[in-house]
């Protein structure tokens, strides 16, 4: 035999072998616990996803699901950590449209890359902001809300869970569609920021719907509108932004799964169907649409087209806006 001809078997045995290992690698994943990080405190809607995906994927495949939280950097911090750790599918990153869309524009130096970096495993579930005021504020649609942010500069604040959230940046997209200027004051997670709201040391914010809706139902707080394109099943007897005199105002909340770039795709494969699965499970749907979250699903494919969309989509609302985390 040749030694081209060896060299070349030498090389089709190695593909084989490595083949073979990621093949028997994804038939038994998971062999060991899976961590979904979080990239924002507790209580908000991407935890809520992760802890009740984690439940059912552990019923499922015997492994346990732990989610882990690890705030700060408007979700940069979290999703850096999971960006860098082992491409073997049990680190994964309850991603969301700050993480994977807006702050690639809003942070002048990002320390991961949204679409390098990480492996699309599936789109998990969307919601609208739900346009939220302090019940001192004496307002009652998003148009007296305009007028009284005319009447009073520099005296309306608007809050947000943190820099590149979708509520940060929806308090933008809101300044620069009615023509005013609200003031944004950055919180280390809602938990911090919805205490000042309902004190009133902020007067408004366009929170999660599953965060927000609850406290309007119980009338702690004002809720003026829905930043879905229409009204919204959870909330049907509050207005969209569009139908507040806003045409054409849209900001949606999105949360999605993501693995460190270099998962094997079979692995990715299997995440993502067992995240289809749970999708599909009445409870599930029924406990998520009962607090305005939609569920999503779809290929990893589905996924990676939405994201270079969103970032396209919010790269003109943070031009647009002027603003800037740094």
């Amino acid at each position: 035999m040749s030694r081209g001809v060896r060299v070349l078997a030498a090389l089709a045995m190695c593909f084989a072998v490595c083949g073979f290992t990621q093949v028997a690698q994804a038939q038994a994943f998971p062999s060991k616990p899976i961590k979904i990080v979080v990239t924002f405190p507790l209580g908000g809607a991407p935890d809520i996803l992760s802890r009740l995906f984690g439940v059912k994927m552990q019923e499922t495949w015997g492994q346990p699901v732990i989610t882990e939280n690890r705030p700060g950097a408007g979700g940069n911090i979290g999703a850096d950590y999971v960006a860098k750790s082992p491409a073997d599918g049990y680190t994964l990153v309850m991603g969301t449209v700050g993480t994977h869309a807006i702050n690639a524009s809003l942070y002048s130096k990002m320390p991961y890359d949204p679409l390098r970096d990480f492996v699309p495993v599936v789109l998990v579930a969307q919601t609208p902001n739900l346009l939220v005021v302090n019940n001192n504020v004496p307002v009652r649609s998003v148009q007296e809300l305009i007028a009284y942010a005319k009447g009073n500069p520099g005296k309306v604040f608007f809050g947000s869970p943190g820099i590149g959230t979708s509520i940060h940046v929806s308090g933008e997209l809101f300044n620069t569609m009615a023509g005013v200027k609200t003031l944004h004051v950055p919180y280390k997670g809602r938990q911090m920021a919805i205490p000042d709201l309902l004190a009133g040391q902020i007067q408004m914010m366009f929170d999660n719907m599953p965060s927000a809706l609850q406290l309007a139902k119980e009338g702690k707080l004002r809720a003026l509108a829905v930043t879905s394109a229409k009204r919204h099943p959870a909330a049907p007897d509050i207005p969209s932004m569009s139908e507040s005199g806003l045409p054409g105002f849209e900001a949606t909340s999105w949360f999605a799964v993501y693995a460190p770039a270099g998962t094997p795709s079979d692995v990715v494969a299997k995440l993502n169907a067992e995240f289809n699965r749970i999708m599909t499970l009445a409870d599930v749907r029924e406990k998520l649409g009962g607090i305005g979250l939609d569920v999503a699903g779809g290929s990893p494919e589905v996924l990676a087209a939405y994201t270079r969309s969103e970032i396209a989509k919010w790269a003109k609302v943070v031009k647009d806006s002027g603003a800037k985390a740094d």
